[in-house]
């Protein structure tokens, strides 16, 4: 190992060991009332997670205020307490500037296979949204649809670890505003791939501005939220030895989609759930 690499390794390591459970604990009790209260989130299937290294595999909703994170990270401390930590693989942008240890200490790891696979071995759940930014800013009409782009990345992970896949839908944090776009065209056309490395510039409508291209910042409606767990997915003893990631990857996405819908038929009205 080159001395560059040793020294990424040795920063990632100190990244995960810096999840600190008393300061989890006292964010989730701050956040509860505004989760609970504001959002009314919910989280089933908890009864269904496997002990030890898990990767958390879910649709991210919600545009620039997802609660993906906080609403299941505080349906699984309140079941399972604070000795095992929850580790949600991030952008670099969060990880950066004065909040960076914040987010850090509050198991925000920067997404890479590294960090995946560093958190996965030493039995903490890893939180990933395959569909990243594509799938938190989907149009509204598509908001009920599994798609990750093509990503499959993280049945890679999962294999690479040898851990199990843990499927989590959610409903209702992509009623928080109307998303009329991901603004593809727009990026490109103010060239913010080249200049941000942005690929969107997501058009939505919502209060009190209206109209917004991510500027002018709407606050999110309170849409109620709710998570299913689905039955973890054992990939060696599913898919044999040597796994076509195609096919895991498929698989993940159908079972995913069957319990959306459910979810989906199961609400009444939008926002009100």
């Amino acid at each position: 190992m080159s001395t560059t690499s040793a020294k990424r390794t040795e920063a990632m390591r100190r990244e995960i060991a810096k999840w600190d459970p008393q300061l989890v604990e006292r964010t989730m009790t701050v956040l509860r009332p505004f989760l609970k209260l504001y959002h009314r989130s919910e989280v089933h299937g908890l009864e269904r997670f496997p002990k030890g290294g898990a990767l958390v595999v879910s649709n991210h909703s919600g545009g620039l205020f997802p609660m993906d994170v906080p609403v299941f990270a505080l349906g699984f401390y309140e079941k399972f307490g604070y000795d095992r930590p929850v580790y949600t693989l991030s952008h670099d942008i969060v990880l950066t500037g004065p909040t960076a240890d914040f987010f850090i200490r509050n198991g925000f790891i920067r997404a890479n296979h590294e960090n995946a696979d560093e958190a996965l071995r030493s039995g903490g759940v890893v939180v990933v949204f395959p569909g990243g930014d594509y799938d938190v800013y989907r149009p509204t009409f598509a908001e009920n649809k599994i798609d990750f782009d093509g990503r499959t990345g993280y049945v890679k992970a999962a294999i690479n670890a040898g851990v199990p896949i843990v499927p989590v839908v959610g409903i209702g944090g992509q009623e928080n505003q109307i998303y009329l776009s991901r603004g593809t065209g727009l990026a490109k056309l103010f060239r913010l791939d080249k200049l941000l490395r942005a690929k969107i510039l997501p058009i939505s409508i919502g209060f009190p501005f209206g109209l917004s291209a991510v500027l002018p910042v709407n606050i999110p409606l309170p849409t109620k939220i709710v998570m299913e767990v689905l039955d973890p997915i054992d990939i060696g003893r599913q898919f044999g030895e040597e796994p076509d990631i195609g096919a895991v990857d498929a698989h993940v996405r159908s079972v995913m989609q069957l319990a959306l819908d459910d979810l989906a038929a199961a609400r009444r009205l939008p926002v009100i759930g």
